[in-house]
């Protein structure tokens, strides 16, 4: 299996013959290896047809992973929603050695994916599930993800409602939105349910925003 840089130009066609948010691809697996460099992290990752950005790494999940939050060593329970192959939950792992990592996907292909590249990279800190495999009572103290926006705004404002509502109170979420994909309505979204949002950086295409605990 050959590898590509985070650079190298190979089409996610995930939108055009599978959807990535599916809980059913329907397109046969092809997979290829790509590698993510980060200042304080190195990871070779295997990516499949059907599951987010395939053959590279996300322009937003790296700006997010280069301009998010440094780890913080009394984190316990980390959760990365929508972890497609695990590019921001193994690096959170990477990090955060101390934490328990939750990457959770309701995509069989990325949770597969997910959970051989946590082997793959050596890392035992990391739980790969579906949602409902998450147990009800977890108290999370930090959520990150690149979320699926695609999914329509009603299921992604369930989406986010669901995780939030599990942050400790003193917990924040991370998340990396596209400035044309509606970035600024979600901010605007998020502070009317309650939840305190700072736009931490504006970058290209992206906005980060940190979100606290809180909501309805």
């Amino acid at each position: 299996m050959g590898a590509t840089t985070a650079d190298d130009t190979v089409p996610d066609v995930s939108n055009t013959d599978g959807h990535y948010f599916s809980s059913e691809p329907s397109v046969d697996s092809r997979p290829v290896r790509v590698e993510l460099n980060l200042p304080d992290v190195h990871l070779v990752l295997d990516t499949d047809r059907g599951v987010f950005a395939r053959g590279r790494i996300d322009p937003g999940t790296k700006t997010l992973l280069l301009h998010g939050p440094g780890p913080v060593p009394e984190d316990r329970n980390l959760v990365d929603v929508g972890c497609g192959y695990g590019p921001i939950a193994l690096t959170l792992a990477v990090r955060n050695p101390s934490a328990t990592v939750w990457a959770v996907d309701i995509n069989p292909r990325a949770i597969d994916l997910c959970r051989a590249n946590a082997e793959l990279n050596e890392l035992d800190n990391i739980v790969v599930c579906d949602p409902e495999s998450v147990p009800a009572d977890l108290i999370v103290d930090r959520v990150w993800s690149n979320p699926p926006i695609r999914i329509g705004k009603a299921a992604l404002h369930e989406l986010l409602d669901r995780w939030l509502a599990r942050l400790g109170p003193a917990g924040t979420a991370h998340l990396v939105v596209q400035k044309h994909l509606g970035a600024d309505s979600l901010h605007r979204w998020l502070d009317r349910t309650g939840h305190s949002t700072t736009r931490r950086r504006s970058q290209s295409a992206y906005r980060l925003l940190d979100v606290s605990a809180g909501g309805r």
